[in-house]
C-alpha cells in the first residue's frame, strides 16, 4: 500500500516537472528573443545573484522538515508556521543583500540595480515554498504539484501579454515573483481545506531548526556555486549580452534534464531498498543507472554538439549565434553533472555523506578558480570550458582522490559495460511479455 502511495506520489512529481519545463522552455525561448541578449542576460544575471542567497533565505530548514513533521506530526502546525515565519524574515534580509551586493558591484548602472531588486522580490513568497515539505511529508505531493502546474500556466500567459504588449525589461524581472504568490496562495489554501493545522510560531522550535537546518547552509551555497558563478562572472568581466549568449547555452543544454532526472528518482528508491537486503541487486541496479546515464547524455551531447549552431538559430535567432559554441562545449558537461546526481545515491546509501561537504566545497573553488583564468582568455567559451573540467574533477577525479569513496568509482566503471544495459533491456522486453501473457490468461479465464 505504501509503495503504491510513494509511485503515485512520484508520478504526480514527474508528470507536472515535465509539463512545466516544456511551458517554461517554450516562453524562455520567446522571452529571449523580444529581450534581446542584452536585456535576456541581464534578467539571467538577477537569478543568478538571487540563487546565491536562497539557501540563505531557507536557513537549511528546507532539508531537514519532512523528517521533522514525520517525528511530531502532533506540532505540524508549529512546525510548518515557525518555519514559513524564519525563512520570511531571512527573505527581507536577503532581498537587502541581493540589492547591496548589485549596488557595489554594479556601481552606476542603474538600470542593472533596478532589475536585481524587483528580481529579488520573489523571495518573500518563495519563502512560504517551505508549506510544500507538509505535503511531502503526507505523499501529497499531487496537489502542490497541481498548484505548481497552475501557477506556471498563468504566469506563462502573463509573459506572452507582456510580449504582446511589448513591456520593458522591468516587467519580465518581477513575473517570477507572480509565480512564487500564487503557488503559496494556492498551497495555504489546499493546506487549510484538507485539515492542516493553523499557523503558530514557536520559539523553542525555531531554535530546534535553525540548529539542524544550520549544517546544510553551506553545502546548498556550495551547489549553487557551481550553477551559477559563471554567469556572475561573466557579467562583471564581460558584460549583460555574454550572460544571454551563454544563458541561451546553458537552458539548451539542459533542456532534457527532467528526463534524467525523473529516470534517476525511478531507480533511486530501488536501490535504496535492496541496499541492506540484496547487495547483488543493489550493486547490479546502481550499475544499470550509471550506464543508463552515461550513455544517455553521451549520446544527447554529441547530438546536440553537432546542430549546435542550427539549434540556437531556430530557437533563439541569428542574434543568439554565438551561443552555438560555448553550447558545444557545456553540453558535454550534462553527463558529469547526472553522474555526481547517480553519486550521491551511493553516497546515501552508504552512509557517507559527510564527505559531500568535501566534494562540494573543493568543486567550488575549483570552479571559481577556472572561471576566474579561462573567461579572460576565451570569453564564454571558457566559461563553458569552465564548468565541463569542474563537473569532470568533481564527479570523477575526486572519487580517486577520496579513498572511502572509491567503491562507487568501481561501479560507475563496471557500468560502461554495454552487456549490463542489453540484459536490462532483454529483461524488461521479457517482463511485457509475461504481463500480456497473463492478462490474456485472465481474459480467456473470463
Amino acid at each position: 500500500m505504501l509503495k503504491n502511495r510513494v509511485a503515485k506520489n512520484s508520478a504526480w512529481l514527474i508528470g507536472c516537472r515535465i509539463v512545466q519545463t516544456c511551458i517554461s522552455f517554450v516562453v524562455s525561448m520567446l522571452t529571449a528573443r523580444y529581450l534581446g541578449p542584452s536585456n535576456y542576460g541581464l534578467v539571467n544575471y538577477a537569478a543568478s545573484i538571487v540563487a546565491f542567497v536562497v539557501p540563505i533565505m531557507y536557513l537549511g530548514i528546507n532539508n531537514i522538515l519532512v523528517q521533522e513533521l514525520v517525528s511530531e506530526p502532533e506540532k505540524e502546525g508549529e512546525i510548518v508556521g515557525t518555519a514559513c515565519t524564519l525563512s520570511f524574515l531571512s527573505s527581507l534580509l536577503c532581498i537587502g543583500g541581493v540589492v547591496a551586493f548589485s549596488a557595489v558591484a554594479n556601481a552606476g548602472e542603474k538600470n542593472t540595480l533596478i532589475v536585481c531588486a524587483l528580481y529579488s522580490v520573489l523571495l518573500i513568497f518563495q519563502s512560504f515554498d517551505m508549506l510544500q515539505y507538509w505535503f511531502q511529508s503526507k505523499l501529497l505531493s499531487k496537489y502542490t504539484s497541481l498548484a505548481a502546474l497552475g501557477a506556471y500556466v498563468v504566469v506563462a500567459a502573463y509573459k506572452i501579454f507582456l510580449l504582446v504588449t511589448g513591456k520593458s525589461v522591468y516587467w519580465f524581472a518581477v513575473s517570477n515573483a507572480l509565480d512564487y504568490f500564487l503557488i503559496a496562495l494556492m498551497s495555504y489554501i489546499i493546506y487549510r481545506k484538507i485539515g492542516g493545522k493553523k499557523f503558530r510560531f514557536s520559539r523553542s522550535v525555531a531554535v530546534k531548526l535553525i540548529a539542524k537546518g544550520k549544517y546544510y547552509i553551506v553545502a546548498g551555497l556550495m551547489v549553487t556555486v557551481f550553477a551559477e558563478t559563471d554567469k556572475v562572472m561573466i557579467m562583471l568581466m564581460i558584460g549583460e549580452t555574454e550572460v544571454g549568449y551563454y544563458g541561451a547555452a546553458v537552458t539548451v543544454a539542459s533542456i532534457t534534464s527532467f528526463v534524467f532526472s525523473a529516470l534517476i528518482d525511478s531507480f533511486r528508491p530501488l536501490i535504496l531498498i535492496a541496499k541492506g537486503k540484496d547487495e547483488t541487486a543493489y550493486r547490479l541496479n546502481m550499475k544499470r543507472l550509471y550506464g543508463l546515464v552515461i550513455y544517455l547524455s553521451l549520446l544527447q551531447s554529441l547530438v546536440i554538439s553537432l546542430f549546435a549552431g542550427f539549434i540556437i538559430s531556430f530557437l533563439y535567432g541569428e542574434a543568439y549565434a554565438p551561443a552555438a559554441g560555448a553550447l558545444r562545449i557545456i553540453v558535454w558537461y550534462t553527463t558529469f553533472s547526472y553522474v555526481g546526481a547517480v553519486r550521491n545515491i551511493w553516497i546515501l546509501a552508504e552512509n557517507k555523506h559527510r564527505f559531500l561537504w568535501i566534494i562540494n566545497l573543493t568543486g567550488a573553488l575549483f570552479n571559481v578558480g577556472l572561471n576566474a583564468l579561462l573567461i579572460p582568455l576565451w570569453g564564454i567559451n571558457g566559461a563553458a570550458a569552465a564548468s565541463l573540467m569542474t563537473q569532470f574533477f568533481t564527479n570523477v577525479v575526486l572519487g580517486y582522490i577520496i579513498k572511502p569513496i572509491w567503491g562507487n568509482n568501481a561501479l560507475m566503471l563496471q557500468s560502461l559495460n554495454p552487456k549490463i544495459l542489453f540484459d536490462l533491456v532483454r529483461q524488461e522486453k521479457g517482463n511485457r511479455k509475461s504481463k500480456r501473457n497473463e492478462k490474456n490468461t485472465e481474459q480467456k479465464g473470463e
